[in-house]
């Protein structure tokens, strides 16, 4: 019991660092694209998409994590298409990539470590 609870704990730290690590390169990656003001109000757009989630994350509901992986398709989206279009970003979207493939293999992780088991689910009053 305490090796599951050791491992939900661990996946539930790789989500939050691997959320940390994608707004940092997305931040980054939207810096160097624009001028300054745009730069900044692209910065803050691209991550919205990425707080939305937090609050749940934090607080450890479940259907956060399981809605969360929706969240991050538009990361993935972003970092292919920089990779393609922008030489100039073309590190920082390998980045983006990796980040965002890790980020939903960790909410995956997160999801099924926590995943209701067959008993509790066969109870009597469900």
């Amino acid at each position: 019991m305490q090796a599951a609870a050791t491992g939900i704990a661990r996946a539930r730290r790789w989500v939050l660092a691997m959320t940390l690590l994608l707004a940092a390169c997305v931040a980054a990656a939207a810096l160097r694209t624009a001028a300054w003001p745009g730069s900044a109000a692209l910065a803050l757009a691209l991550l919205v998409p990425l707080l939305l989630p937090l609050p749940g994350l934090l607080r450890r509901r479940r259907r956060t994590y399981a809605w969360a992986t929706l969240c991050v398709a538009p990361y993935f989206i972003y970092g292919v298409t920089e990779a393609v279009a922008n030489p100039a970003v073309r590190f920082m979207a390998g980045l983006i990539l990796f980040a965002s493939l890790a980020l939903f293999a960790a909410l995956v992780a997160c999801l099924r470590l926590t995943r209701p088991t067959a008993a509790s689910q066969d109870a009597p009053g469900s």
